[in-house]
């Protein structure tokens, strides 16, 4: 990188690439948090003389997020070389074809949304997050079950995909640690007898339903259908992660008994912040539209403002100049104690975030249309539940 340079209305131009499934099934999240990166960057239209202008990218292909067209974006932005650093992605199987490819230039990647614990590349990392890893999202689970609902059993359901196993089995793991006991466990597949299933978890005592999966693995249908075991008694949470929170198709396929779902999202609340309350007033004012703003907004806000921080050093580093993308990624990684609206913002030495707040979301109790409650956090930042 160097050596190029354009020049727009207000000096040379520096691009931040993004990278986010701005279409299909999972736009309803990304395109509110473009929108929070979007709104930083027209608060903060220049960096040390340099107009800052983002190259925006799709990563969906029929509807879903796709690693094959990730990977071929992130060939895009090396291919550019006023592209400093990108943002994104969204998806942890997107994110293992990125990675390694912009790992090849030492390309910086920030990602505002919560992924797989295994996405970092031999060599020198090159990918950081903000929002906690999924690793966290079945403790917390656990843990709000365990000692604030005081649920001790519980059944536990997982589709077929490696997120939703892997929250199934780490709430297994942090609920029996905590003394609860998992009566029984139902991996989905076509033949599944799911009511079956649930009156026998019924039978033997299941205070709870934990799912592991995603709504579009019609994993919120299992809600409806407790109705048949459980009879339609909301003592009887059904509980999962980010897969299914917030998500209007989550609560119409739970039916009449859409009341008594939680989830959790590896983000700290941003309206129980002060440092926020601001962001999201003047966000609101420029983007007034309720479904521009979402879950992610604020900490995309965030990732842009980390990533400017850091080409910002890198810029003075090289006396005013385009930096280099090594430069860039190394100011980066020693990224510690930046103010941002979502709090402090450090990271480890994996890149991951040292602020370690999982979010309690509940769903509507009478009117199915209603926004999710706030329901309580499980903070892990002192320490980690494994």
């Amino acid at each position: 990188m160097g050596g190029s340079c354009l020049f727009g209305p207000q000096g040379p131009v520096i691009k931040i690439g993004v990278d986010l499934p701005l279409s299909g099934a999972e736009a309803g999240a990304a395109v509110p948090a473009l929108n929070g990166i979007r709104y930083y960057v027209q608060q903060h239209p220049t960096l040390d003389g340099f107009t800052v202008v983002l190259s925006e990218s799709d990563d969906s292909s029929g509807g879903l997020p796709d690693p094959h067209r990730g990977a071929d974006n992130v060939r895009a932005f090396l291919q550019d070389p006023l592209v400093a650093a990108v943002i994104g992605p969204f998806d942890s199987n997107v994110a293992r074809a990125e990675i390694p490819v912009a790992n090849t230039s030492l390309l910086a990647m920030v990602s505002p949304v919560p992924a797989a614990n295994d996405l970092h590349t031999s060599g020198s990392n090159n990918y950081f997050r903000l929002a906690p890893t999924d690793q966290l999202q079945g403790p917390a689970a656990a843990d709000h079950l365990f000692k604030t609902l005081q649920l001790t059993r519980a059944a536990v359901i997982s589709d077929h995909e490696s997120y939703g196993q892997a929250l199934a089995d780490s709430f297994t793991t942090r609920y029996i640690k905590l003394g609860g006991s998992v009566v029984g466990r139902l991996d989905l597949d076509s033949s599944a007898d799911h009511v079956a299933f649930l009156k026998r978890m019924k039978a033997d005592g299941a205070q709870a339903v934990y799912y592991g999966g995603i709504t579009a693995n019609r994993g919120c249908t299992i809600r409806a259908e407790m109705l048949d075991a459980f009879g339609g008694n909301v003592a009887v949470p059904f509980v999962g992660g980010d897969g299914i929170a917030e998500d209007p198709a989550c609560v119409r396929d739970a039916g009449a008994n859409f009341a008594g779902m939680y989830a959790t999202v590896p983000a700290v609340n941003p309206t129980d912040l002060p440092s926020a309350a601001p962001v999201i007033k003047g966000f609101k004012s420029a983007y007034p539209n309720p479904s521009d703003y979402g879950r992610y907004t604020v900490i995309a806000y965030d990732a842009a403002a980390i990533v400017y921080d850091a080409i910002d050093r890198a810029i003075t580093a090289a006396n005013g100049k385009l930096p280099a993308r090594p430069a860039v990624l190394a100011m980066l990684a020693a990224t510690s104690g930046l103010g941002g609206a979502t709090g402090t913002i450090r990271f480890d030495a994996n890149g991951d975030t040292t602020h370690r707040v999982i979010s309690i979301v509940e769903s509507p109790r009478l009117d199915r249309t209603a926004p999710w409650l706030a329901a309580g956090s499980v903070d892990y930042s002192a320490a980690l539940p494994y």
